[in-house]
């Protein structure tokens, strides 16, 4: 696309611009399903070591970031149910999806506690009378490694698509401004860039 260093940078707000901006934000949200995955790992690896809360809260952003990926779009960026085919990984992956789909509701949405489930008794005397009250509570199972390595298998693959998608739309967007005249370019509105990360995402 040609080098921005040391160059303004203007603002595009066509919709193929636009498409290309919400392509990049879900590319983004599935990166970090992939770096929460990875530390998810490390965290279960640690067996009695573990810390309940970060997991709790690692899974639910994972959870949260994937679905984000799934939602409608204004450009028609998001992905849809359709796109799982074309990641090219085998077994079902579609029911896959549906169920991360439930755990982010469970895990997330529901009302109720998604770490156990609470239950309220009476503890009653030899002679039959009643005592006093116990709360008790069975802990539901947390994320294990089999589901969190499987979720990353399909945001990888899913992230392979859009990176493409990307790419393509890049060169959308470029052909749409390659022969604008300089002045028309200059009238557009300024937009500030850390222009270190720009030149990076440019050559990768």
């Amino acid at each position: 696309m040609g080098q921005s260093t040391g160059h303004a940078v203007r603002e595009l707000t066509s919709p193929a611009a636009k498409r290309l901006a919400e392509l990049a934000a879900v590319f983004d949200d599935l990166q970090f399903v992939l770096g929460c995955g990875e530390r998810l790992l490390r965290e279960l690896a640690r067996a009695e070591q573990q810390d309940p809360v970060l997991i709790e809260a690692l899974w639910a952003a994972a959870l949260n970031a994937y679905a984000r990926c799934f939602r409608g779009r204004e450009h028609d960026a998001g992905l849809t149910v359709d796109d799982l085919a074309g990641t090219g990984l085998q077994g079902d992956v579609v029911q896959w999806h549906e169920m991360l789909g439930k755990l982010r509701n469970f895990l997330v949405a529901k009302a109720g506690n998604p770490r156990e489930a609470f239950s309220v008794g009476v503890s009653l005397a030899a002679d039959g009378p009643a005592e006093g009250i116990v709360v008790t509570s069975i802990p539901h199972p947390q994320v294990d490694e089999a589901t969190v390595r499987q979720t990353g298998r399909i945001a990888y693959e899913l992230g392979r698509l859009v990176d493409q998608r990307i790419q393509d739309q890049q060169r959308a967007v470029f052909a749409e401004v390659e022969d604008l005249p300089a002045q028309r370019l200059s009238q557009l509105p300024p937009l500030a860039v850390d222009m270190s990360v720009a030149t990076a995402a440019e050559g990768s």
